[in-house]
């Protein structure tokens, strides 16, 4: 696990997100596959999830909440000098999404790329954000975290195919003098155990052909018992890390931004924390797990709806398939 003290001159100093329109109940997938509400609720804490429209693709939800975040910061797209999208579903192999946004905000001056780390995209694409920063390449940088992840589960697998839905979050990252901002992130990852989480084809591994689309190989595949114990340990490691790094104690934590996976994963989680639920923030009801979306959508919904404060300290925790994880430590500045 690779640790990284940031020098506290990196603020988030915009936000926005974009969460597709369709919304799909549990009712709704009861129609489609062997499952129930109260199945899907008690597993999960999952009530309905958003699903983009078929004309849609990664960049159009990164776009909305792009413009979003450059209004909050005061901020244009000219201006900035990245641009980094987290995903796993990118509008198509090449060019990269981030390429196609830069092209939708007209920011002509900065250098765009995507980053693949899963669920915990968004963690590893705001240190690099921060990074840029820090050695003096950037003034700002767009850091975005978008998956539409209804496009590759298999609607006929019933355990993954409850869980998962579509969005995009995004940040802006300036330089400052202040004291807040940014704080630490600790990332880690283990190859090792790609398996419990993957897609297997569609890569030059299995190309996508006629003989691997009946085997469905396409979508996602998991082992939920060993996701959710590897997840609550790496996660709360990286948090523990992440705070002895920083000096930082448990008690002064703010709020708790997970991953919104699971219910359970994030409530056993916190009590491994020892994290009050009151300072745990949860929307993974509405929306389900968005991936790489997930943390900055939660973000910027904590904030707008007025639980994250100026000044607060807040934690963000992130895994995924790879294996990757992440902790991010940010004093709100907003």
């Amino acid at each position: 696990m690779n640790a990284l003290s940031l020098k506290q001159q990196v603020i988030l100093s915009g936000i926005g997100s974009q969460v597709a329109e369709n919304v799909i109940t549990n009712e709704a997938l009861e129609k489609l596959v062997d499952t129930s509400d109260e199945w899907i609720r008690t597993r999960t804490g999952i009530h309905q999830r958003r699903q983009a429209s078929d004309h849609q693709a990664a960049s159009d939800l990164a776009t909305e909440a792009a413009f979003k975040a450059l209004a909050a910061a005061g901020i244009e797209a000219s201006d900035l000098g990245a641009i980094i999208v987290a995903t796993s579903t990118p509008d198509m192999i090449f060019p990269s999404t981030a390429c196609v946004l830069q092209k939708n905000l007209k920011a002509f001056h900065a250098f765009a790329y995507d980053l693949s780390a899963a669920c915990a995209g968004f963690l590893f694409a705001l240190s690099n954000g921060a990074q840029y920063i820090e050695n003096g390449v950037c003034r700002h940088v767009l850091v975005v975290g978008v998956d539409l992840m209804t496009r590759i589960v298999d609607m006929q697998d019933r355990n993954t195919c409850v869980l998962f839905g579509d969005g995009a979050g995004a940040v802006v990252l300036s330089g400052s003098t202040t004291t807040q901002g940014l704080l630490g992130t600790q990332l880690g990852s283990d190859g090792r155990f790609g398996d419990i989480l993957q897609v297997p084809a569609g890569g030059s591994r299995i190309p996508l052909t006629a003989e691997t689309l009946p085997l469905r190989q396409h979508y996602i595949q998991m082992n939920g018992s060993e996701v959710f114990k590897m997840a609550v340990r790496a996660m709360e490691q990286a948090a523990l890390n992440l705070l002895k790094d920083t000096d930082t104690p448990l008690t002064a934590i703010d709020w708790l931004v997970p991953h919104q996976a699971n219910r359970r994963i994030i409530e056993t989680l916190g009590k491994r924390l020892q994290v009050p639920s009151e300072k745990v923030f949860m929307n993974l009801q509405h929306y389900g797990n968005m991936s790489a979306a997930s943390i900055p959508v939660a973000l910027d919904e904590a904030w707008q709806q007025g639980f994250i404060k100026p000044g607060q300290l807040v934690l963000m925790l992130a895994f995924g398939g790879g294996l990757t994880w992440g902790a991010s430590l940010l004093r709100w500045t907003r």
